[in-house]
């Protein structure tokens, strides 16, 4: 059936919609990765918003068992140039609409994504209403996305790779990715996963060797009430961050957070280590970003940057053993340039277990 895609700037498409038939609203946000697209749908850091994929074919791969990051998708809406209803691949169970409709995800075909990702791109900030009904186009009212993380985190702790002999992580979910699990429990490590607002006294309770502060969706300062609990428990123990738990870092020792025009989201981001010199490409989806002049006088210092628009990609703590990076050293899907970041964490968490037990 057809429907339509209104946008905040006025602007509507229209194409053929498959999944499910509500209606629904989101930010409008662009991908450019030209594979993942089952990954990218299953990220919950993309809870609220409507993926807009710059590839033109998608669903040519169809859709297994195996990559999914999440067990439920959370964004609200795929739009895509040209979806295949008969993909090729050995492992395809189903295909890209069929999971739509499985999971209640709206899917726009048949529409001119390129003019989409210029709108953003343009504007920045765009909000979305996907409809089939075109009498409710000249009544869309934007609507930001706030606090979204409670929504993705999970309800109660759990528990992974308990047989592991390796260090013991504490995993705070914000919305976390099933690949950063994985490769903590390939580095041999048990993993416990709690709450995004889980209180210091909890974790201590669990007794880890180390903390890692996961991927979410939305503006981390959404999470400012958490911030001095977080910070109890950085300060405690060795620890890592991804993508907003970097934002979260950097905010709770005295740095700022902004909005990017329209974000980075895609899996050819190249970033520069400062310590070496060397050039990296990444997996990144995030709209906002530490400010590079509020690191000043913090104790944290610059360790990568974007190539691109020299924006904060990764700090490190000048005393304390905590480090952490705004792109996605997992990347699934895309390089794994960066995985050695796990390794470095996993093993500042056995020397620091082994100082605690000697």
């Amino acid at each position: 059936m057809k429907g339509y895609l209104v946008l905040s700037t006025g602007d509507i498409f229209e194409g053929e919609w498959f999944g499910s038939a509500e209606d629904c609203t989101g930010e409008v946000v662009f991908n450019t990765g030209m594979t993942g697209y089952q990954e990218v749908l299953s990220d919950p850091s993309y809870a609220g918003q409507m993926i807009t994929f710059t590839y033109p074919l998608i669903g040519n791969y169809g859709i297994n068992e195996r990559d999914f990051e999440s067990i439920k998708p959370a964004c609200k809406a795929l739009l895509v140039g040209d979806l295949c209803h008969q993909p090729s691949h050995y492992e395809a169970g189903y295909t890209l609409a069929e999971i739509a409709e499985q999971y209640g995800i709206s899917v726009l075909s048949g529409i001119d994504t390129r003019a989409i990702t210029h709108i953003v791109r343009t504007h920045g900030e765009v909000y979305g209403l996907l409809t089939t009904d075109k009498e409710k186009l000249a009544f869309f009212t934007p609507q930001p996305i706030k606090d979204v993380v409670p929504g993705v985190s999970v309800r109660q702790m759990q528990e992974y790779g308990e047989e592991a002999d390796g260090p013991h992580i504490v995993l705070i979910d914000f919305g976390y990715k099933k690949s950063i699990l994985h490769h903590l429990l390939d580095g041999g490590c048990r993993v416990t996963v709690v709450p995004y607002n889980v209180t210091y006294h909890q974790v201590v309770s669990i007794d880890p060797d180390g903390v890692f502060l996961s991927n979410g969706p939305g503006d981390p300062k959404d999470l400012m009430p958490q911030l001095s609990e977080l910070k109890r428990i950085v300060e405690s123990y060795p620890t890592m961050g991804i993508c907003m738990g970097h934002q979260l870092i950097s905010l709770m020792f005295g740095c700022d957070t902004e909005r990017l025009p329209y974000g980075h989201r895609g899996s050819n981001h190249p970033v520069k280590d400062l310590r070496t010199g060397k050039v990296y490409v990444t997996s990144q989806n995030h709209g906002y970003v530490v400010k590079k002049d509020s690191l000043a006088n913090t104790s944290l210092e610059l360790t990568f940057i974007n190539v691109n628009d020299k924006s904060v990609e990764g700090v490190r703590h000048k005393e304390l053993p905590v480090f952490s990076v705004q792109f996605h050293p997992e990347a699934h899907a895309g390089p794994h340039d960066t995985g050695y970041l796990f390794n470095e964490f996993i093993q500042q968490c056995q020397v620091t277990g082994e100082k605690s037990y000697a």
